[in-house]
């Protein structure tokens, strides 16, 4: 009974940053179900996987109905982004948990890094409009030597670690691909469904989950998630996400230590 309450509680908390912060808070989701629920890392990435790609569907729903999505960039990002997170899941279940977490831990600091410096320009944009004046359309050349690689990286990091990796595609599709931010965000959430989904495949096959955890989890978090994207235009979204990097530091911290301790166990 105090486990499901527990996990409840995680999970309402994890849903709430998801809705006031997007994507980035589900950073947390895997350090709580292993260090307060007591989860094996190997089975909190799956878990974690599964409510980022709730969340996500949860937070595209609006931004599809918006039209803020670049679907050709969304597909080429998925295209590769797919394979490499069944690669990355093979790739996380083959490391030590205590490598695992630190490698986690890096992702985190990543992830503050991200959050404390938000990009303020856009790169290039793969979008050209013809002389003519036609519609735009996709510089496939210029666009596929920028984009290809990185979809192969967040899609390893989303296999091998739970995480939606939007830290890392939002600033490549605004600084590498010159998406408008509102776009980039939207296309950066149907990329992290498409991901967490294959990374999710990958690990079902070999990881058992307890179901019951997984369903208070992922339910309690989409609960959260939709209470506080209600409230998060009342919240000043750049100092909730500053103070928010701090926290993800000090927690990429506390987890870098306690693997170092372990090693001398």
């Amino acid at each position: 009974m105090v486990t499901t309450i527990t996990v409840a509680t995680l999970g309402l908390a994890i849903g709430i940053l998801l809705g006031l912060l997007g994507g980035g808070g589900a950073i947390l989701a895997v350090p709580a179900l292993v260090y307060v629920v007591g989860m094996p890392i190997h089975q909190a990435v799956p878990l974690s996987l599964i409510v980022v790609a709730l969340a996500s569907a949860t937070g595209a729903i609006s931004r599809v109905r918006a039209r803020a999505v670049n679907w050709r960039l969304a597909g080429i990002f998925a295209a590769t982004g797919v394979p490499a997170a069944l690669l990355g899941g093979w790739l996380g279940r083959a490391i030590p948990e205590d490598l695992l977490l630190a490698g986690f831990a890096t992702i985190m600091i990543l992830a503050a890094y991200r959050m404390l410096h938000s990009p303020d320009h856009t790169g290039t944009a793969c979008a050209v409009t013809d002389e003519g004046g036609g519609p735009p359309h996709i510089n496939w050349k210029r666009c596929s030597s920028r984009s290809i690689p990185a979809g192969l990286g967040v899609g390893v990091l989303t296999g091998m670690f739970g995480v939606g990796g939007g830290f890392l595609i939002v600033p490549a599709l605004v600084l590498l691909l010159g998406l408008p931010m509102a776009t980039a965000v939207g296309t950066s959430l149907l990329i992290i469904i498409a991901n967490s989904l294959a990374g999710l495949g990958s690990h079902l096959g070999s990881v058992e989950l307890d179901w019951r955890v997984t369903a208070v989890f992922a339910a309690t978090a989409v609960v959260g998630s939709l209470a506080a994207q209600r409230f998060a235009k009342r919240i000043s979204a750049h100092q909730l996400q500053k103070w928010f990097a701090y926290l993800v530091l000090v927690l990429a911290a506390v987890i870098l230590g306690d693997v170092i301790i372990g090693l001398f166990r």
